[in-house]
């Protein structure tokens, strides 16, 4: 099922059930799609769907932090349902096994030999785990593993 046939699927369920969280969630979701496609004027490929999920679920994440600091918990309650309600929509996260799998088998690709050629690695893998790994992670896994020599 794409994913534009799941939220909508989504949407019509908190319609019959009256769920407001979940309803307000997704009709922002489709909102924030609905702009990058006119923004990219195409529809979104699966990468750069993980992508604006993520970077939801990033805005949430702060969101709860900053509410926790001024002591708004009800607002804090909020958006961490929110940000679960989101993160149905990411695929499974890798394992670390598997991320440093993936890793070495980009490095062996590109041809990579050292930490100069981080950004080649980078730029190859970060499509490939998009939605999978944080950015950090990868990103701490792949110089390690430039520093070692490969």
């Amino acid at each position: 099922m794409s994913f534009y046939a799941e939220i909508d699927a989504k949407l019509k369920e908190a319609l019959k059930t009256k769920d407001r969280i979940t309803l307000d969630t997704l009709r922002g979701l489709r909102a924030a799609i609905k702009n990058k496609e006119v923004e990219l004027q195409r529809k979104l490929t699966e990468a750069e769907f993980y992508q604006l999920v993520a970077k939801q679920i990033r805005q949430r994440e702060d969101a709860i932090v900053q509410f926790k600091k001024g002591s708004r918990l009800d607002l804090a309650e909020k958006e961490e349902k929110e940000l679960e309600i989101l993160k149905q929509f990411m695929p499974p996260p890798l394992s670390d096994d598997e991320l440093e799998q993936l890793v070495r088998q980009v490095i062996a690709e590109v041809g990579a030999k050292g930490p100069q050629d981080m950004g080649r690695v980078m730029k190859e893998i970060m499509p490939r785990v998009s939605g999978r790994a944080d950015g950090k992670r990868v990103s701490a896994l792949v110089k390690q593993i430039l520093s070692e020599g490969c």
